[in-house]
C-alpha cells in the first residue's frame, strides 16, 4: 500500500519536470497536471461553491478562500509583518505588503517603464496602452477592449437584471454589482491597504486613501 501511494506522489511530483498534463477540462479544454486542480476549476464553469460561511450566507468554490473571509468577521489577523509588526487577515496581503519594505516593485511596463508590486496591478494598467477596442455594441456602437466588458454594457439596452441578492432580493445587471452590494448585508471590506492595514468596502475607497494618506500615485 505504502508502495503505491510513493508511487502515485512520484508521478505527480514527475509532472512539474515534463509539465505533463493529463487532465483536462470538458467546457474549455484547459488541462492540468493534478485531478484536484480540474475539480476546483471546473466549479468556475458550474457555479459550485461547497464551502459556505456559518457567519453569513457567503459561500465560496475553494476552502482557502473561506478561511480568509472568515477572517473579516472574526477580525483576526494571522499573518504578522516582520519588519514593523503590523498584522493582517490574509497572507497575499502581508505579502504584498512586504514588498514596500523591501522596495520590490517586480512588474515593469515596457512602453512606460513604470513598475508594481502584483502581476494584477501590471495587467490592468496595460489597458491604458491598449487603443484597440474590437468589441462593439451593435445597439448603440460603443466598443470595448474586453468581451466580457461588452456583455456587462448590454444589460443597460436589455433592462435584464439577471444578480438577485439573496439577502433582500434587490436586482442588479451585473455580477459585479451584486458582490458590491452584498458586501453591505455582510460587512466585508476584502480591499486592505497594504501599508497601514485599514479595510474598504470598494476599490476605489482604497485607492483614493492610498493616493490621501500614503502619497500613492492615482492609477
Amino acid at each position: 500500500m505504502q508502495q503505491v501511494v510513493f508511487s502515485e506522489i512520484h508521478t505527480i511530483h514527475m509532472r512539474k519536470h515534463t509539465k505533463e498534463k493529463p487532465f483536462s477540462c470538458n467546457f474549455c479544454s484547459k488541462s492540468f497536471s493534478h485531478k484536484s486542480a480540474l475539480s476546483i476549476h471546473i466549479r468556475i464553469h458550474t457555479g459550485e461553491k461547497p464551502f459556505s460561511c456559518d457567519f453569513c450566507t457567503m459561500a465560496f468554490s475553494q476552502r482557502c478562500y473561506l478561511i480568509a473571509h472568515i477572517h473579516t468577521h472574526t477580525a483576526e489577523k494571522p499573518f504578522i509583518c516582520s519588519f514593523c509588526n503590523k498584522s493582517f487577515s490574509r497572507k497575499y496581503d502581508l505579502a504584498r505588503h512586504t514588498r514596500y519594505h523591501a522596495d520590490s516593485k517586480l512588474f515593469v511596463c515596457i512602453v512606460c517603464k513604470m513598475s508594481f508590486i502584483c502581476e494584477s496591478e501590471l495587467h490592468k494598467h496595460m489597458y491604458l496602452h491598449k487603443d484597440s477596442k474590437p468589441f462593439s455594441c451593435n445597439i448603440c456602437g460603443k466598443s470595448f477592449s474586453l468581451k466580457s466588458i461588452l456583455r456587462g454594457h448590454m444589460y443597460i439596452h436589455t433592462g435584464e437584471k439577471h444578480f438577485a441578492c439573496n439577502n433582500c432580493g434587490k436586482l442588479f445587471f451585473r455580477k459585479s454589482d451584486l458582490a458590491r452590494h452584498i458586501r453591505i448585508h455582510t460587512g466585508e471590506k476584502p480591499f486592505t491597504c497594504i501599508i497601514c492595514g485599514r479595510c474598504f468596502f470598494l476599490k476605489s475607497s482604497l485607492t483614493t486613501h492610498l493616493h490621501i494618506h500614503h502619497h500613492q500615485p492615482l492609477k
